[in-house]
């Protein structure tokens, strides 16, 4: 059988094309009950040709995480810089959230199922990329809110993620076009809600 090179751009989509396989199963079945055979069998490959792509299991979930986390704060940081007021950037956060919330449902099921499986290192620069995308979200609100100490933003910062982040759970009856307006208000009513009470 002769081998192809695959041009780096190709490399490039195999590899999400990948990532995307994995988040589905790993969301479905949880990371150990599934094995490097599933995911190649997913994207019509086999389970060696993904060591290509991925030293292992453990290093496809990683980078699984770390690009999503670094793709939300990118993100967050553009929005930012672009609008010329907090409520518009606040706005623009809360899309941000939503369009990830709505298109990436099994990247929050595993997130929040199996961060705890991703080595330590990269777990460690997961979660400062989190902190850094929630700062984000911090600055605007304080802006927006500045007799309301940074603390109690950042509780409520988290506590909209937790609602937006239900998508995998409440999803399904309303099609994206619906949830979105109706996560975009929620969002917003509890955010002024929180930061009135404090």
């Amino acid at each position: 059988m002769t081998t192809v090179r695959t041009p780096t751009r190709n490399r490039g989509t195999r590899r999400a094309e990948i990532l995307a396989a994995a988040a589905t199963l790993f969301a479905a079945r949880g990371f150990h009950g599934v094995s490097i055979e599933d995911i190649g069998a997913a994207v019509g490959v086999s389970g060696p040709a993904l060591y290509r792509h991925f030293s292992g299991k453990e290093a496809l979930l990683a980078e699984m995480l770390l690009d999503v986390s670094s793709r939300l704060r990118k993100s967050a940081a553009a929005a930012v810089t672009a609008r010329p007021g907090p409520e518009d950037t606040l706005d623009a956060l809360l899309d941000v959230q939503i369009t990830f919330a709505l298109e990436q449902p099994a990247l929050i099921t595993v997130h929040d199922r199996e961060l705890g499986n991703v080595p330590e290192p990269q777990r460690r620069h997961v979660r400062r990329l989190q902190r850094l995308y929630v700062e984000e979200w911090v600055t605007v609100l304080a802006e927006l809110h500045p007799a309301c100490p940074p603390p109690r933003l950042r509780a409520a910062t988290h506590a909209v993620f937790g609602l937006l982040n239900s998508t995998p759970h409440s999803a399904g009856e309303l099609s994206p076009q619906a949830m979105r307006p109706l996560l975009h208000a929620m969002a917003r009513a509890a955010i002024t809600a929180s930061a009135a009470s404090g």
